[in-house]
């Protein structure tokens, strides 16, 4: 269980990252230009990509300050083929004016990308020309994803975690301790079936700072992505956050009400 002195920043060695702050912020959920310059002020690590256009600006004024104080995430939205890695990589370093990107990232593997010998050598021969730092995929298949934590170059899993999916707590995090490799927790809210209350529950109903909270109390999650609609609702995340890990009361009643939401 993580304590009040590490939720709010972990170091993370896959990601050559000291202190790196585990709120990461996602655009595609409404929050606009002036929202996103506010999150930037704290947070630290971005999922960005060209279609994410309310994000593009406030990033390229914050990388031009201080390029090194961020960890950029992104990749093509769809990845068949070697060729579209090398393509969107130079599109993003283009847009964003910048020598790398932190995280080459293969977006819902098995659906919307493949990762064959053909993916990884390429995906390696990027990191090795130095065009990006790290590399990482996006994954709901949790027996791959634990598979590819122990053997395989990645430096990154992006996967869904929650109260209601918490299945990678027997699926993946086990598998971690070989290379270390980066958690980056999507999905915290469920895609907000989490903050309604499931038939017949009388207790509190969770919310999304109660979400957030749950991923980052695992010792295992390096980050947690949120998404929030506008800058309110960014500070009420920050807020909650400040509650620091659940205790063992809020624990429990997290895995039960999530237990009743996935039904």
């Amino acid at each position: 269980m993580a304590t009040a002195a590490d939720f709010l920043h972990r170091d993370v060695p896959a990601l050559d990252r000291p202190g790196l702050f585990r709120l990461g912020l996602s655009a595609s959920f409404g929050i606009d230009e002036r929202g996103i310059e506010e999150a930037l002020e704290r947070c630290r690590y971005l999922f960005w990509n060209p279609r994410a256009s309310r994000m593009t600006a406030p990033l390229q004024r914050a990388l031009k300050k201080e390029r090194a104080a961020y960890v950029v995430a992104g990749g093509p939205t769809l990845a068949y083929f070697p060729g579209q890695l090398g393509k969107y990589v130079e599109k993003a370093r283009l847009i964003l004016d910048t020598d790398y990107l932190d995280v080459l990232q293969l977006y819902w593997l098995g659906k919307m990308s493949r990762y064959s010998a053909r993916m990884e050598e390429e995906l390696v021969r990027l990191r090795e020309a130095g065009l990006v730092r790290a590399l990482g995929v996006s994954i709901h298949d949790r027996p791959r994803a634990g598979r590819l934590a122990e053997d395989s170059p990645l430096d990154l899993l992006m996967i869904r975690y929650n109260a209601a999916h918490p299945g990678a707590e027997q699926d993946v995090f086990p598998r971690l301790e070989r290379r270390k490799p980066a958690v980056v927790a999507y999905t915290a809210t469920s895609w907000r079936k989490l903050l309604v209350a499931p038939k017949g529950w009388t207790g509190a109903t969770m919310t999304a700072g109660d979400c957030y909270r749950f991923c980052l109390s695992s010792p295992h999650v390096d980050v947690v992505l949120t998404g929030p609609r506008s800058a309110a609702e960014w500070r009420e995340n920050l807020k909650a956050l400040e509650r620091g890990p659940l205790s063992e009361e809020e624990a429990r009643w997290m895995r039960e009400y999530g237990r009743l939401v996935h039904g």
